[in-house]
């Protein structure tokens, strides 16, 4: 039975993102479901499956697991020859480690930065909380680069479940022109020429639907047409 993917808007929703590039990059099969969110359909829908009401959610069967992490973790150990998590255990550990940083940390750069996938570049000054956050994430990559990257040019060289996590991440960077390190950029160079990533980028632009949270200049926007 092929998995289901439900999740939000492809312009923003940058919880949705993580399983889907995991899924699509790792070749998995799945079907994927887009519900625009503040809809009748979303509350309807969402809310049977996910038990915070929330997207993303892979149904499997009779199975149905919501938060990003926890299906990013699911289908690492449903396809183990997908690879998403490093084979070598201690760069396993620490792949675990930073994306459950991830999932759990830098708030005010997901305030500030908002997620925006159909948004020109166009610099944005990041407060002190915010530049704290992208000195971290800097650091953070350039240690597993560092410690577990030769072999690739991703975090722990193959792509994995840790990319994913911070995929939205280098959206927020790039769209909003934060000043980066070398390092910094040629790794956001490597995640944004994947296919995947230009997939979702192009069906993100093609989406109707504007929400002024995700619109740091709202009512006025600056995403591409």
């Amino acid at each position: 039975m092929t998995l289901k993917l439900i999740i939000g808007n492809k312009k923003y929703s940058s919880w949705s993102f993580r399983p889907w590039i995991a899924l699509t990059v790792a070749g998995i099969p799945f079907e994927e479901r887009v519900i625009p969110f503040e809809t009748e359909e979303f509350t309807r829908e969402v809310g049977v499956v996910s038990g915070t009401g929330k997207v993303p959610v892979l149904i499997d069967g009779e199975l149905s697991i919501w938060e990003s992490l926890a299906i990013l973790e699911y289908v690492a150990e449903k396809f183990p020859d997908a690879g998403l998590w490093p084979k070598d255990v201690a760069a396993r550990a620490h792949a675990r480690v930073v994306a459950n940083e991830m999932h759990a940390g830098f708030q005010a750069l997901r305030n500030h930065l908002p997620c925006n996938f159909a948004r020109r570049v166009i610099k944005r000054e990041l407060l002190p909380p915010v530049a704290g956050n992208v000195q971290r994430i800097e650091a953070l990559w350039a240690d597993c680069r560092a410690r577990f990257g030769a072999a690739g040019p991703f975090l722990f060289g193959a792509f994995s479940n840790a990319d994913a996590m911070y995929a939205p991440v280098v959206n927020r960077l790039h769209i909003y022109d934060v000043d980066v390190s070398e390092g910094t950029r040629a790794y956001m160079k490597a995640v944004m020429a994947l296919p995947a990533w230009q997939e979702w980028v192009d069906a993100g632009i093609k989406e109707p639907w504007l929400f002024a949270e995700d619109e740091v200049d709202w009512p006025a926007t600056h995403n591409i047409t």
